[in-house]
């Protein structure tokens, strides 16, 4: 049998998966995914979050959308958290873990350290290639964005914006272009966008870029 194969997001190099992923025999390549973090067969892609990355896609409201697009790219999505440091409530993080797994369907594989997470990922690609015709490979993945879920994309990457306030902002202005010649009087009119918010919002698009 040849080594399975893992294609993985060049973007997520954790230096210590990757060591892992090798220690245990997997053929590794690297290309910039859609979605997800690991193409484990042509069925299976995870998204690995940190107990840090969860609770901040949770607060910006990015983690479901992520989630959606990962579900909509692949037959057997899955999401593997590593580290149990969460600051929020027991019951916050109990709460997501069931908004995930009964309203997108998504399993969680939850892991202690990344040579864990390694692991997790080698055992899947392993029992995914016994046969030849669940080897990962690129194709099937969602459609390119429309120009309306890139504006989406740009603006949620704000810190504190998410997904339904960039909706709520390009409802408003009607363009990013808009948005970035907006004053801060303006953006406060926006519901949930207050003083404080607004200023920030204001210096990321506007000010000077400094290498």
């Amino acid at each position: 049998m040849d080594s399975p194969k893992v294609i993985v997001d060049n973007r997520e190099r954790n230096l210590e998966i990757i060591e892992g992923l090798e220690n245990n025999g997997m053929a590794l390549s690297f290309a910039q995914l859609p979605v997800g973090d690991y193409i484990l067969s042509d069925r299976i892609c995870v998204e690995r979050k940190t107990s840090s990355d969860l609770e901040g896609s949770v607060m910006s409201g990015r983690l479901f959308e992520q989630l959606d697009r990962l579900r909509s790219s692949f037959e057997k999505p899955m999401l593997v958290i590593e580290g149990n440091g969460f600051r929020l409530g027991s019951s916050v993080i109990l709460g997501t873990a069931l908004k995930i797994y009964i309203e997108y369907g998504i399993p969680i594989l939850w892991s202690e350290s990344a040579m864990e997470t390694a692991d997790i990922l080698s055992a899947i690609s392993k029992r995914e290639q016994e046969h030849k015709s669940h080897e990962p490979r690129m194709q099937g993945l969602k459609k390119a964005y429309t120009e309306d879920q890139w504006q989406l994309l740009i603006l949620s990457s704000i810190p504190g914006v998410g997904t339904k306030l960039a909706k709520n902002l390009l409802e408003h202005f009607k363009s990013i272009k808009n948005i970035v010649m907006a004053d801060t009087e303006e953006l406060t009119k926006i519901e949930k966008i207050g003083k404080k918010k607004a200023q920030r919002i204001y210096e990321i698009l506007n000010s000077e870029y400094k290498q």
